[in-house]
C-alpha cells in the first residue's frame, strides 16, 4: 500500500506529535509498505529549527526506508495566537509543492495529521485529483483549545474557524482522533460514525518499563536513593497549567524528602524557571535523548500531569503513556468526569484544575504513602499492558488503512464491471 503522510511535526523531535508521527511511519515502512512523508523540519518543543537541519541537504532524503520531504516554515520566537497562525500557515504554503509533486506517484491514502487543520485543504485536493482515500488524525482539536485557552478570541471568528473546521472534516474519508470523548466531540462536529476511527496513542512496552534499581539520573542531580520524586517531563507549553507545580513545589517547599524534577523545554519553561527560584528541591533538566527515557522515567516515584480546565477532552496528554507503562503513581490535575480523569482513577490521584493547594495536598499524600504508590504504579503498568502497547494499536491502524483502500480498489472494480455490461447492451 502506498501510504502518504503529511504534517508539521516528525521525527527526529522526541516529543507530542512528531514521536507519534515518526514511530508510526517507522513501523509502515518495516512492515512492507510503500511511505512518504511531507513535514518540516525539526522545531519542536524549542520553537527554533535545529541547527543540523538548516540546509537544502536536508530538504529531502531517505529516513528509515522512506522518503521525506521538509518544507520551509517560519518559527516564532514567542509563540503566540497570530504568530502561531502566521507559523501553521507558513509550513502550510511551503510543503503545498511539495504535495502536489506527490500526484505523480499515486498514493492509495493521504494521511494528514491535525494540528494543522491548514494542511486539510491541501490534503484533501491531492486525494482527489489522484483518486487517493483521504485520511484526518486528530491530536488536539486547535479550533477549539485556541479559543478555550484565549490564545484567539472573538465570536464571529470563533464561528467562522469552526464551521470551516467542521466543513473540511465532514469531507474526509476517514476521521481518527485518540480519545472517547475526541470522538464524541467529531461526530457534534458532523463527522458520520461510519466514518470514525479510535486511534490512541501508544508506548513501546519492551522500550518503557518499570525499573528494578534507582534511575542513574539520582546520582547526576544529587538527589539521595531514599528521596521521593515529583517529576513532569515533557513539552512546557501553554496548554498544561504548568505554572501549578511551581506554586505545588514552593507550597510543599518544608517537605524535606520530597523533590520535585521538571524535564523539558518551551514557551512555559522561563516562568517556571521563575517561580521555582530559590527552591533547593527543585532541579531542572533539558529534554532528554531518547535513550535514556526509560531512565528518565523511572526517575520518578510521582508522575505530574498538570492540564487546565479549558483544555479538558479538547486534548489528551500524550506524555500519559509513558508514565502509566513505567510503572509509576500519577498525580493529575483534571476532574472525574474527563477523559483524562477516568485514564488516571486507579493510577493515581485527582486534583481540580487550577487548584494549588489541593496538587500539593495529592502530592504529599502520596509521597508520604508508598504502598499506595507502588499500587496505583502496577495498575498504570497492567492499564498499559492491556490497552497502550504500540504493536496492537497499529496492527489496527494498518488493517483500517487497508480496508479504506480496499474499499477504494473494490469501487473501481465494479465501475470496471458496470461499464463492461453498458458496452455489452449497446
Amino acid at each position: 500500500m502506498k501510504i502518504l503522510l503529511y504534517g508539521i511535526n516528525f521525527a527526529p523531535e522526541l516529543t507530542g506529535i512528531g514521536k507519534y508521527t515518526g514511530e508510526m511511519a517507522a513501523w509502515l515502512a518495516a512492515a512492507g509498505h510503500d511511505v512518504r512523508v511531507v513535514t518540516a523540519p525539526p522545531y519542536y518543543p524549542d520553537w527554533r529549527v535545529r541547527p543540523d537541519y538548516n540546509g537544502p541537504q536536508h530538504m529531502h532524503k531517505l529516513w528509515q526506508g522512506m522518503r521525506v520531504w521538509r518544507a520551509p516554515l517560519w518559527v516564532p520566537n514567542k509563540p503566540s495566537g497570530l504568530t502561531r497562525l502566521m507559523h501553521l500557515a507558513s509550513f502550510a504554503l511551503g510543503s503545498f509543492p511539495l504535495m502536489l509533486r506527490q500526484l505523480v506517484w499515486r498514493p492509495d491514502v493521504v494521511w494528514v495529521v491535525e494540528p494543522p487543520l491548514f494542511c486539510s485543504p491541501t490534503a484533501l485536493l491531492v486525494a482527489r485529483l489522484c483518486g487517493a482515500r483521504a485520511w484526518l488524525h486528530v491530536q488536539d482539536y486547535e479550533v477549539d483549545a485556541a479559543f478555550a485557552l484565549g490564545l484567539l478570541k472573538g465570536e464571529r471568528a470563533r464561528n467562522l474557524a469552526s464551521a470551516l473546521e467542521r466543513w473540511l472534516m465532514r469531507r474526509f474519508d476517514r476521521v481518527s482522533t485518540i480519545s472517547e470523548s475526541m470522538m464524541v466531540l467529531a461526530r457534534s462536529k458532523g463527522v458520520k460514525p461510519d466514518k470514525l476511527v479510535l486511534f490512541p496513542n501508544w508506548i513501546n512496552l519492551d522500550a518503557i518499563q518499570p525499573l528494578m534499581a534507582p534511575s542513574s539520573y539520582r546520582a547526576e542531580l544529587g538527589i539521595l536513593v531514599d528521596a521521593v520524586v515529583a517529576l513532569y517531563s515533557g513539552n512546557m507549553g501553554g496548554k498544561q497549567g504548568l505554572e501549578i507545580m511551581g506554586q505545588a513545589a514552593r507550597h510543599l517547599a518544608n517537605e524535606p524528602n520530597l523533590h520535585f524534577v521538571f524535564c523539558g523545554n518551551g514557551a512555559g519553561k522561563a516562568d517556571l524557571l521563575v517561580m521555582a527560584k530559590g527552591l533547593p528541591q527543585v532541579h531542572f533538566l533539558d529534554l532528554q535523548p531518547m535513550e535514556r527515557f526509560n531512565e528518565l522515567l523511572g526517575l520518578a516515584d510521582i508522575h505530574l500531569l498538570p492540564q487546565r480546565a479549558d483544555a479538558a477532552d479538547l486534548v489528551m496528554p500524550s506524555k500519559l503513556t509513558g508514565m502509566l507503562a513505567s510503572g509509576r503513581a500519577v498525580a493529575a490535575t483534571a476532574h472525574p468526569d474527563t477523559e483524562l480523569g477516568k485514564a488516571v482513577e486507579g493510577c493515581g490521584l485527582l486534583s481540580p484544575p487550577g487548584d494549588a493547594i489541593a496538587f500539593a495536598t495529592a502530592i504529599r499524600s502520596l509521597a508520604r504513602d508508598p504502598v499506595r504508590r507502588a499500587a496505583f504504579g502496577l495498575a498504570g503498568r497492567r492499564y498499559a499492558e492491556s490497552c497502550l502497547g504500540m504493536e496492537p494499536i497499529l496492527q489496527r491502524f494498518a488493517g483500517d488503512l487497508q480496508l479504506l483502500s480496499g474499499a477504494e480498489m473494490m469501487a473501481v472494480v465494479d465501475m470496471e464491471k458496470v461499464v463492461d455490461v453498458v458496452k455489452k447492451r449497446a
